[in-house]
């Protein structure tokens, strides 16, 4: 039973209509619901989070590798474990817009961040993909960046279906840590 539910629905206090289910409350999803960390323009000094994470330590910026034109990062919102993005350093939204070189790096970063998240967690599979403009569902549109989704057989269970909760079993900081661990030499 969860801290401050009872067993009888009719009798559970603030959580809306009663019904036969019980709550997983995941507040610290409402930073991202009301837009913490997104740009407020288009412009690299819009407060882009994408262009600020590479000035920060590893840690801190949660980079698990970086390279010449484009780094990775773990998603302060992951779908799931491991959820990173591969993103330009250069503040640019569309794909079109890459430089030669930075479309390579990108291409390269992502083959190695998919070999370093089946050594650390043994991942079955991945789904792979970028997101082009509001419409097409990019949280943060004015910047390009690559998903690399680690998906495991079985992992989508009752928890986001029934639940509309992800459950993430590791702290962000000790996911960037493994992964950069098992990051595949260039």
């Amino acid at each position: 039973m969860l801290r401050g539910m009872t067993s009888e629905p009719e009798l559970q206090i603030g959580v809306g209509s009663p019904d036969a289910f019980q709550r997983l409350w995941t507040p610290h999803r409402m930073a991202y619901v009301q837009g913490e960390n997104k740009p407020t323009g288009p412009e690299a000094g819009d407060g882009c989070p994408f262009c600020s994470i590479p000035a920060k330590s590893d840690e801190d910026g949660l980079v698990v590798r970086r390279g010449a034109h484009v780094y990775a990062v773990l998603n302060l919102y992951p779908y799931t474990g491991g959820h990173l993005m591969v993103v330009p350093y250069r503040h640019v939204a569309d794909y079109t817009g890459l430089t030669a070189e930075e479309t390579a790096e990108l291409g390269e970063l992502t083959k190695q961040a998919m070999k370093a998240l089946r050594v650390c967690s043994g991942a079955h599979g991945f789904n792979i993909g970028m997101n082009q403009g509001t419409v097409a569902g990019a949280g943060i549109a004015a910047h390009l960046h690559q998903h690399v989704v680690p998906r495991w057989g079985g992992d989508t269970n009752f928890m986001p279906v029934v639940g509309q909760t992800k459950v993430l079993p590791q702290l962000l900081a000790d996911t960037r840590a493994m992964i950069a661990a098992a990051w595949p030499e260039a």
